[in-house]
């Protein structure tokens, strides 16, 4: 068998298998976004935490990166970055809901808790943005 044959079989080879593993990661990725949307939807109906939960990182890689989170005492809503949040990506989302406290309402050390309502790909809640008080509104 010649050299530039063996390049073609090789060559047809490792195409077949790059095809493969994409097909592969696309369906892992499917799979991992399905999880992590079934398991907001049992947070709306719980209404709390719901265990087991995907992790950050899988949460992430399945295209979820925003956590909508609800004060309990002034209700306010907000959607919090995973990427930003500054724990392992390993970490179940159900250990995060201790450490979440609320800023609008804070008085003095004491912030209340919030609680998580579900797992969102883009931004729902716009920021609050600043307006002085002697501008127009």
């Amino acid at each position: 068998m010649s050299t530039k044959t063996r390049q073609v079989i090789w060559g047809g080879k490792i195409m077949g298998v790059e095809m493969r593993a994409a097909g592969a990661r696309e369906a892992a990725q499917k799979a991992i976004r399905a999880e992590a949307e079934a398991w907001s939807v049992r947070m709306e109906g719980y209404g709390g935490p719901a265990q087991p939960s995907p992790t950050i990182g899988r949460s992430l890689n399945g295209g979820l990166g925003w956590l909508e989170v609800e004060c309990h005492r002034c209700k306010t809503r907000a959607s919090l970055p995973l990427d930003a949040i500054r724990r392992p990506r390993d970490t179940p989302l159900w250990k995060l809901e201790a450490s979440l406290k609320c800023r609008s309402c804070r008085k003095g050390r004491h912030a209340p808790p919030v609680h998580m309502i579900r797992l969102t790909e883009t931004r729902e809640i716009t920021p609050y943005k600043w307006v002085h008080p002697d501008e127009d509104r």
